[in-house]
């Protein structure tokens, strides 16, 4: 008997990277959807994050050493030839000489080969085990380490080597993105829609409903777009269960809910011709086929057996708003983790607010409050603070102060902007509310009256974006800044001025998980009542020079430490062993604030040896 087996890997709590937001819903909606809805065995399907239950007897804590033994018992004990296996992992992805790795728990960034799974070994063993496999790797790359080198070429060359079906987030070149208001990564979200539209029985189709949705939701969120690549072997693998009965089985007919029923993300609103195309082309290219029919046909049933609007479906896209009433780009699975079903019963007004549908007309009221409500909330005035030197240097900290005059407009052109701003019911602290005024400004024709101006406020607008992103630096939350300085395409100011930044800041990202890794070590000395490991894991945090980041942390640690090293030469001298509390204060460093107190304490007890 074949079986259909799946690993969900996912992690967010990285010791050694930024930490990721949707990583582990990612995984563990894809394991509930294709444990509960998909045909798989619930026990077939493992899960591996930051806390998920043991399997068996092991942890399933995503280490290197979990996740490969995990595989070699699988491999040994479980697994039978022709079975089919879905490995899933969202999380960081590493590219080191040229080489492709999936990083566990504890990846570090500077010990790639030592720490990551290298993906050669890994493709080639389950090729070994004559498993037919799909690989799903939603993979983010580490900003600004060496683990910001392009990644996932590697594995496209070994798919097709292979002859192994894969599917990446997105081209080796660009970045996958994660999305709180849907919960999951963009390519995630897109592929559980998938799933849940009944696009995932035909390889070819996934592949371009992929391909089709998941740039758009990047497009809806205000993101950079990132396009999945999918490697599609000679021999396409069946990579869902398919509903067919034998002569000898009974009909199993799961619950209507668990069908694939015609869902699709419609057109957006206020999007241009283009959208309507790509609808267009969907709709005439999807062909996945439904199996309800051929089901009733075999087995006889009668025509109440099944519901008639899922065999007379096709699966195709639906292109009118009638055929699909969700209009937004979320997934529409039934999973009880990531959307609970208490929703699908809400009122439709509830629903919207809840959703984040209802999101622009709550601004619009509150901003209508503001405007009846100026004097109150004095909003020009804060235009006039934003732009004033004294508290931006605070709130929006000048990023190149030695050419003041080219990135910074007077205050006129910025109290303008705010006030346009204003009008469109848009916050002036959040960068993609600055991108949807830039578009807007953007449409504006040369010939129109209002084009000068609209020039103006672009200007500031991409300035602001700059600003709120050198705020976001400051705070460490580099990946943060980036992809808000990356907002600002080619065809707008000051971009030459974002790319600068972005490269200071992936130099800075590497420099402060460097400095990570150097304080981790030196935690990692320390023995409790030992003072001399507290002196050695001071000497390794000293590595850390002032200016770098992560340079106010080290200084933090070594005065704690410092303080410990005081408190067991206290201890000794209470004790009577004054000679070693002398010592052990003498290793209390001149840098800590600890040390006046030290050498105060080492002319006492000197005295009283005396």
């Amino acid at each position: 008997m074949v079986n259909y087996w799946a690993i969900a890997i996912g992690i967010n709590q990285y010791q050694l990277f930024q930490p990721l937001s949707c990583a582990q819903a990612d995984a563990e909606t894809i394991k509930d959807f294709l444990g509960s809805q998909a045909g798989f065995f619930p026990e077939n399907c493992l899960l591996m994050t930051n806390t998920s239950p043991p399997i068996g007897n092991k942890s399933s804590y995503p280490t290197k050493e979990n996740i490969l033994s995990l595989l070699e018992e699988l491999a040994a004990n479980f697994w039978q030839p022709e079975d089919h296996l879905w490995l899933f992992f969202s999380g960081y992805g590493v590219n080191y000489k040229e080489q492709d790795y999936l990083m566990p728990v504890a990846g570090n960034p500077e010990q790639v080969p030592e720490t990551g799974i290298e993906v050669r070994s890994l493709m080639q063993s389950l090729q070994v085990t004559g498993l037919n496999v799909l690989l799903i790797f939603d993979i983010n790359r580490a900003f600004g380490t060496q683990a910001d080198a392009p990644v996932g070429q590697e594995i496209i060359e070994l798919a097709k080597e292979l002859q192994m079906a894969a599917i990446i987030s997105c081209q080796p070149e660009e970045f996958s993105h994660e999305s709180t208001e849907l919960g999951h990564g963009f390519f995630t979200a897109a592929l559980l829609e998938a799933l849940g539209s009944g696009k995932g029985y035909n390889f070819t189709d996934l592949a371009a409903y992929l391909s089709y949705l998941t740039p758009k939701l990047c497009q809806h969120h205000w993101r950079p777009a990132q396009n999945p690549v999918t490697i599609i072997p000679a021999q396409q693998p069946a990579i869902l269960p398919v509903l067919t009965l034998d002569e000898n089985s009974e009909a199993i007919i799961f619950p209507e809910e668990s069908f694939a029923v015609t869902r699709t993300a419609p057109p957006l609103e206020n999007t241009d011709s283009s959208t309507t195309t790509d609808s267009a082309w969907w709709a005439e290219n999807a062909s996945v086929e439904t199996t309800l029919s051929q089901i009733a046909t075999k087995k006889n049933l009668a025509p109440a057996s099944i519901p008639e609007s899922l065999v007379t479906s096709n699966h195709t896209l639906a292109t009118s708003p009638e055929s699909s009433p969700g209009g937004r780009f979320i997934p529409t699975f039934t999973t009880a983790k990531a959307y609970p079903s208490h929703l699908s019963q809400a009122p439709i007004w509830q629903q919207f607010i809840i959703w984040g549908g209802g999101t622009m007309v709550i601004v619009a009221l509150i901003a209508t409050f503001l405007l009846r409500n100026q004097e109150s909330f004095q909003f020009k005035n804060f235009a006039k603070t934003v732009s004033n030197n004294s508290t931006s240097q605070s709130q929006f900290p000048q990023i190149f102060p030695s050419s003041r005059n080219t990135l910074h407009t007077d205050s006129s052109k910025r109290n303008q902007a705010m006030l346009e701003l204003e009008k469109m019911s848009l916050v002036p602290t959040q960068p993609n509310h600055l991108s949807i005024a830039i578009a807007k400004a953007q449409r504006i024709q040369p010939d129109a009256p209002q084009y000068a101006k609209a020039q103006e406020n672009i200007q500031v607008w991409c300035q602001m974006i700059l600003e709120l992103a050198q705020v976001q630096a400051q705070q460490r939350k580099y990946e943060n800044a980036i992809a808000t300085a990356q907002l600002i395409t080619k065809k707008e100011p000051l971009y030459s001025q974002a790319q600068t930044v972005i490269q200071k800041w992936q130099l800075e990202t590497k420099q402060y998980l460097s400095n990570k890794t150097i304080l981790a070590t030196a935690k990692a000395l320390i023995i409790p009542e030992q003072a001399s490991t507290y002196n050695r894991a001071i000497e390794v945090a000293k590595k850390i020079q002032k200016g770098q980041p992560g340079f106010e942390i080290a200084q933090t640690s070594i005065n704690n430490w410092s303080e410990k090293i005081l408190d067991l030469a206290k201890s000794h001298a209470t004790q009577g062993d004054l000679n070693t509390a002398i010592a052990t204060a003498a290793l209390v460093p001149t840098s800590a604030i600890a040390y006046e107190d030290a050498q105060d304490a080492i002319q006492k007890w000197q005295l009283q040896k005396n």
